[in-house]
């Protein structure tokens, strides 16, 4: 069967899925070229959007692909606009005068909405925006915005959210790219409880968190029990990971121990209060017998795992609770405390309606993955993948 070229300039006014059914269903261009009696050259054209097929050869494609022809192809709209909830806030500024960039995802049954700009100072330049807002009911938490997207609708629909510490999630997010078309990941820094609470309030996909029981030894079960009323979650293991002290290098304060912070001569950052090292270093505290206020720099809170090495590196700061790879990042020392699993949890019923999430730990097991995860140093990927019964009583 031969397709006719169609005028280059027609593909702007269609969406185009043909790559990503093709490549869900397993076949190669040339498989699928040969199931629908055209060549492989008129499939890379059609996926590249050089031209439009046939009527003909749209319902041979669909046929092959076991789907409807508008599900390959569709017509754009001027403008697509969706409604969603405000997670953050909004600058004070006209919105039609100054766009805001924002992400967009899809959580279950609700559209989720997010200022690029919370994606922290460097990756909100490096994050292309899913749309701008066009109108918003409200600056803070929890108004209704209109944003006219920018990108793909099937696309953001697609894309995984995940809450949590681990800057490593965002090379989760690029070898998906590699092995999966068209999945993709975002990852929102906040700690362990928060995560954990943003996941229940459904604004995520994923939590991740790392929040170590002295009592049971066990890490992130005993407080999943507490926190969840049911057992409709999976717990998967990303990885294992060193916590300890981050001090300047040479760590010429000599701090051996968190008792040490209490020396009038050195100065703490601190993590935000549900932060799985802030949890560390409060229980570290309590066994001392050392007062939080008997700690200088006890209430300077930074967002992040960088940030606490960042203050440290930058001399504002001689100690902070960390992991070794943020030590290592920016050449500062490590004073290891305990080795700690950081976890995944999803809700079940996102592994069963969400298109890509499968696709996020597929790319844990693999081998590929794992082998650049060690290489950033204090990683254990041992049990990376393992899954854990959460049985809430």
């Amino acid at each position: 069967m031969k397709t006719p070229k169609q005028p280059t300039e027609m593909t702007s006014n269609f969406s185009n899925h043909l790559k990503f059914l093709r490549t869900r269903k397993g076949f190669s261009q040339g498989e699928l070229a040969a199931r629908a009696g055209i060549t492989r050259q008129a499939i890379s054209a059609i996926e590249s959007s050089l031209y439009l097929p046939t009527t003909a050869v749209a319902l041979h494609l669909a046929s092959v692909l076991a789907c409807r022809v508008e599900d390959l192809f569709s017509l754009r709209t001027v403008e697509d606009i969706v409604e969603g909830k405000l997670i953050g806030h909004l600058p004070q500024r006209d919105v039609k005068a100054s766009p805001i960039r924002v992400k967009v995802s899809t959580v279950g049954s609700r559209t989720v909405v997010r200022p690029v700009t919370g994606l922290g100072e460097m990756l909100s330049f490096t994050v292309p925006t899913d749309g701008y807002v066009v109108e918003a009911h409200g600056q803070t938490s929890g108004a209704m915005v209109r944003v006219k997207l920018a990108r793909d609708r099937q696309a953001i629909e697609q894309a995984i959210s995940v809450a949590g510490c681990d800057p490593a999630i965002f090379l989760a997010g690029e070898h998906m790219r590699r092995r999966k078309d068209q999945s993709s990941l975002v990852g929102w820094t906040m700690g362990s409880m928060a995560a954990l609470r943003a996941l229940q309030q459904g604004e995520v996909h994923v939590a991740g968190l790392h929040l170590f029981d002295p009592t049971t030894g066990e890490s992130n079960l005993p407080f999943l029990r507490r926190a969840l009323k049911n057992s409709n979650y999976e717990v998967v293991t990303f990885a294992t990971w060193e916590e300890g002290l981050l001090v300047r290098a040479g760590n010429p304060k000599s701090i051996r121990a968190v008792s040490d912070v209490a020396d009038p001569s050195v100065t703490l950052v601190n993590r935000e209060e549900g932060a799985g090292a802030r949890l560390l270093l409060d229980q570290r505290l309590r066994t001392a017998g050392i007062n939080y206020d008997e700690v200088r720099g006890y209430g300077t809170i930074v967002a992040s795992h960088f940030e606490v090495a960042r203050a440290i590196a930058s001399r504002q700061a001689d100690v902070g609770i960390g992991i070794r790879s943020a030590a290592q990042l920016f050449e500062i020392d490590f004073v290891p405390l305990q080795a700690v699993r950081y976890d995944l949890v999803v809700p079940k019923a996102y592994l069963k309606s969400h298109p890509t999430l499968p696709h996020l730990f597929e790319t844990l097991v693999s081998r590929s993955f794992r082998n650049e995860i060690e290489s950033l140093g204090g990683y254990d990927t041992n049990e990376m993948g393992k899954l854990h019964a959460l049985r809430v009583v």
